[in-house]
């Protein structure tokens, strides 16, 4: 009986130390898996450049379904332009493609990746060191960048959608009606969005060959009818480009840069998606990619020139030349591959969307949303949040601005802002590179001024539409804005305490046997630690609001690091064996599973003794070593005797009340499945208001 129950016991050792020794080694896979696929996605490979025409080149390679369509149109038609502003105009598309996509962002951009991962978060965090206001630029990029991916979709789709009208049959039974291109519009938006909660990895693999395909397309669509034509190969002199721009011909003036500025739109989201493919693929397949557009365009503009005096074209409604120039034996194919880009290139600025935002929540500069990672890899995630936000927006605008013309005028004023910012992070970072600072200076200025033009030529958008990314820039700016200045006031005037000071207490009360145990651990989320400081509200929440008697005190507080893979962490345990100070550093696009991570360290420390066994006596594993845990998160309330500036109560204030709206702390921590309890504690800031009492005097 004894030697089976011996046998059980060892079983049961064994069974544990396996269960730790897996638990480290998944730990640590993952980590290899991710620092791997860095690795991976720098070499250059046939799968990589798939994938990179599927995921980095969808915005971008939609755009020729509406440029030289807004371009024409806003310029008074067909039948208003004559074949110098055609040229003109092509040439414009092909030096902004040129300076700013491939200059600025294929040969320097790619350069500023954050250990493979890129886009102005992941920049900001390279150069964050040269000074604390460098958060601002990056404030702004980041809300426009949100704000104008949600313009896209609705673009897109729409514009793809309405060239079913060139189809003879759709146009015998629907003619010009634009509600039945408004309900599929939002059919095929609903089902989008609909699907992002399953993950895009099954799909996302047929991404690539889906938009080579289109790219291919694109390419010999532009060819049959440049062929034609071969003169149009003029606009590749940048004379015809800077001719347009003074010319009377062109009835927009400068203004008409805000149409041809819609050909280069995707470069921001080329430079976010830097992590899905790198750099090597990045620059291997664009030269195929901008050939393909170029080509398109200039098909576009020799179809303009030879349809343009035709009667039966000048009488088209909404003509958009993408769609026109399409033999009628293909037309509905190509429909449907616009269609089928146009959904593609709308999934990767949702997923840029997801990853962008839960960057700047890594970051603090968003508050905690509940992030779901359906995919196989941690780059597969779904904000259930901004999902919603997106499609509620996106069905909005539809329905609002019912065309493609009138989504046209609103896409793009946003994005030359991100761009701007973008280049002054991109300065900062040439001069910690070493660049002299001449050179980063003159790139600043030459980008910056190209950027502004572009910027003042976008301003005419904003009351055309322009205002709605405007307003949800500024709306998404201003929730940043009060996150991180209510950060800031925090860390300024937030009352912390040495833990050093109250070691013996902590040890007395862990031995009085007078005060009923709590948990074996328990464990404190410390949201800032510096050296051996936490928050006050921690130890009045252990010593005075109700004592709590443990084993272990645990102090666990998340930094998130400027890599985006890190998986590390240090203790201090202050020379006890009852108080472990933990400090975790995770990559920003690390998942914050802090439950699965301090079961690793229990076991670490445990097989170090630095910690005691916990034996159980009570559990279904025989043997168990580690006790139970409690994790404590302290809802903080604002305190009434808190002495603060009027504005610095308003932004605390409305921190509080967005952070009650947001996914709770144990979604955020992982501690879905754990013990968690959650208590209320004054929040003081700064000095508190003294109150003093008069006696009122009762005669007898």
């Amino acid at each position: 009986m004894k030697e089976a129950k011996s046998a059980s016991v060892m079983i049961s050792y064994f069974l544990v130390e396996a269960d730790r020794a897996l638990l480290a080694y998944k730990l640590e896979e993952n980590l290899v898996v991710e620092k791997s696929k860095i690795s991976h996605h720098q070499k250059l490979t046939a799968a990589g450049l798939l994938v990179a025409m599927g995921v980095v080149y969808g915005d971008i390679g939609t755009s020729p379904l509406y440029v030289m369509k807004a371009i024409v149109g806003d310029n008074g038609g067909l039948q208003n332009v004559s074949e110098n502003f055609i040229i003109g105009a092509v040439s414009l598309i092909f030096w902004t493609l040129t300076i700013l996509t491939t200059i600025k962002y294929v040969v320097i951009a790619l350069n500023a990746d954050n250990h493979g991962e890129g886009g102005i978060f992941s920049l900001y965090t390279l150069v964050r060191k040269k000074g604390k206001y460098l958060i601002i630029p990056a404030m702004i990029g980041g809300a426009a960048l949100l704000a104008d991916g949600v313009l896209t979709p609705a673009v897109t789709v729409t514009t793809a959608i309405e060239g079913l009208r060139g189809i003879p049959v759709f146009f015998d039974r629907f003619g010009s009606d634009q509600n039945i291109i408004v309900m599929i519009t939002l059919v095929i938006i609903l089902i989008l969005f609909s699907v992002q909660r399953f993950g895009t990895d099954a799909v996302g693999k047929a991404f690539g060959p889906i938009m080579f395909a289109w790219f291919t397309f694109l390419g010999v669509m532009g060819l049959i009818n440049f062929g034609q034509d071969w003169t149009v190969l003029r606009a590749l002199n940048p004379y015809y480009a800077i001719h347009l721009l003074l010319s009377p011909e062109n009835k927009l003036g400068i203004f008409v840069l805000g149409n041809v500025f819609l050909a280069t739109t995707g470069a921001e989201a080329l430079y976010s998606d830097l992590g899905h493919v790198g750099k090597h693929n990045i620059r291997a397949s664009w030269p195929y990619i901008k050939i393909c557009l170029i080509l398109n365009y200039l098909g576009q503009a020799a179809w303009i020139l030879s349809a343009k005096n035709d009667p039966s074209i000048l009488a088209i409604e909404n003509l958009n030349p993408f769609f026109q120039m399409m033999p009628n034996s293909i037309m509905l194919i190509g429909v449907v591959f616009a269609t089928v880009a146009a959904v593609i290139a709308s999934q990767a600025l949702i997923s840029g969307s997801f990853t962008l935002v839960s960057e700047a929540i890594k970051l603090k500069l968003l508050p905690r949303l509940k992030i779901i990672y359906p995919g196989a890899n941690i780059g597969q995630m779904y904000i259930p949040a901004v999902n919603m936000m997106l499609w509620i927006v996106c069905s909005l605008i539809v329905i609002t601005f019912r065309t493609s013309t009138h989504m046209e005028a609103a896409y793009g004023l946003s994005i030359t802002v991100t761009m701007l910012m973008t280049t002054i992070l991109l300065m900062f970072y040439l001069l910690q590179k070493g660049a002299p600072k001449w050179v980063a200076y003159l790139v600043t200025l030459f980008f910056g001024s190209i950027e502004s033009i572009f910027f003042v030529s976008s301003i005419a958008k904003f009351f055309h539409g322009g205002y709605v990314a405007v307003g949800i820039a500024l709306l998404i700016l201003a929730v940043m804005t009060i996150w991180e200045w209510g950060n800031i006031i925090k860390e300024k005037t937030s009352d912390t305490v040495p833990l050093k000071q109250y070691v013996e207490q902590l040890r007395m009360l862990k031995d009085d046997t007078t005060v009923p145990k709590s948990q074996t651990n328990v464990v404190f989320m410390t949201p800032d630690t510096i050296g051996d400081e936490i928050g006050r509200q921690i130890i009045y929440s252990i010593l005075d609001k109700q004592p709590k008697r443990a084993n272990v005190y645990w102090f666990v507080n998340v930094e998130v690091t400027d890599e985006p893979f890190t998986k590390e962490y240090s203790v201090d345990m202050m020379g006890t064996d009852f108080i472990v100070q933990v400090q975790l550093y995770l990559g920003f696009h690390v998942a914050q599973e802090v439950n699965v991570y301090i079961r690793q360290i229990v076991y670490d420390l445990m097989k170090e003794g630095r910690l005691p066994k916990q034996p159980q006596k009570y559990s279904l594993t025989p043997g168990r070593e580690v006790g139970d845990f409690q994790f404590i998160i302290i809802r903080e309330e604002l305190s009434k005797v808190t002495e603060l500036k009027k504005w610095d109560r308003q932004i605390m204030q409305l921190k509080l009340a967005i952070k009650k709206r947001t996914t709770t702390p144990e979604n955020w921590f992982g501690l879905e499945y754990s013990e968690v309890k959650y208590e209320s504690v004054p929040l003081i800031i700064g000095d508190t208001r003294k109150t003093r009492l008069r006696e009122r005097k009762v005669l007898s």
